[in-house]
């Protein structure tokens, strides 16, 4: 690598890393009045497994819709061209990281961390009265969509990371800057920028280990620097309150939430996990 920046490794595998054409697609077509409804559902429908997956979310508990749903058109209308193109985004990047290295991660695990991250995230910022809470679903599927970079480009190094780590992800980013010269989301942030992505997803996950350095959107760094400490916890069968005594007290200023509130939606969060994550995987695992 002739230059140690996460721009440039991103750069090295755009051609890897892209999304599928329909995405582009879709998220044109859903920005665009011109394309009705059915022109949309048309598309999706061509996509079989991208169909399942979607008519398997919006039928979850996730979204607690009272009557089961069973055309594309009608999951439009229900959840709307915002939430859509979340699902869809979501579905494509699973897609697009499913051959990653056995020997370096195990992908099911990978996203049963992001999945309870993701959920989390977007239970804070309901908590929260943040408005379109979606985006942080997103940020905390995507929160370590770096490293997979990593794993692809710079396998060598990134395993040197994970053996010195040994398990422990509170050492990772800084053996990541000392061994690579950057963090997993200094890239995950370049790799969402280079996507078109909004710049509230991209800010968030490049400065989630330190939201205390994001400019705009400080509101989602800090809410998913929470997340992703809670989702380690509750990984570690952590108490709530031994969590929190360890975040910021920038953080909890900023996300105003008390201890009650936030063990009280990490009950809800169990609730919601499971159904996300499956229709995710299509109730398959990932290798």
């Amino acid at each position: 690598m002739t230059e140690n920046t996460a721009k440039y490794l991103v750069q090295e595998g755009q051609e890897l890393f892209s999304l599928p054409d329909i995405y582009y697609q879709l998220r044109e077509m859903t920005g665009n009045p011109r394309f009705s409804i059915n022109d949309i559902a048309l598309v999706i429908t061509k996509d079989p497994a991208l169909s399942a997956r979607l008519l398997k979310i919006v039928n979850s508990a996730f979204y607690g819709c009272q009557a089961r749903i069973d055309t594309i058109s009608r999951a439009i209308t229900v959840i709307g061209n915002e939430n859509l193109r979340s699902l869809i985004l979501v579905t494509s990047i699973v897609n697009t990281f499913n051959r990653i290295p056995h020997d370096l991660v195990d992908m099911t695990a990978f996203w049963l961390r992001s999945v309870n991250c993701a959920v989390i995230a977007r239970l804070l910022a309901k908590k929260c009265a943040v408005l379109h809470c979606e985006r942080l679903l997103l940020a905390g599927l995507l929160h370590d969509i770096g490293s997979l970079v990593l794993y692809t480009q710079i396998p060598d190094k990134s395993l040197q990371v994970l053996l010195a780590a040994d398990h422990n992800r509170g050492l990772v980013a800084g053996l990541e800057r000392d061994i690579i010269g950057f963090t997993h989301a200094q890239v995950g942030g370049e790799l969402i920028e280079s996507w078109g992505l909004p710049d509230s997803l991209s800010e968030a996950i490049r400065y989630y280990l330190t939201p205390e350095k994001a400019l705009v959107h400080k509101l989602d760094a800090h809410l998913l620097y929470l997340a992703t400490r809670l989702a380690d916890g509750k990984g570690q069968q952590r108490a709530v309150p031994e969590i929190l005594a360890e975040i910021s007290d920038e953080t909890l200023s900023i996300v105003r939430l008390s201890e009650s509130q936030i063990a009280e939606l990490m009950n809800q969060a169990d609730n919601e996990f499971e159904q996300i994550f499956e229709s995710l995987g299509s109730g398959k695992r990932f290798h």
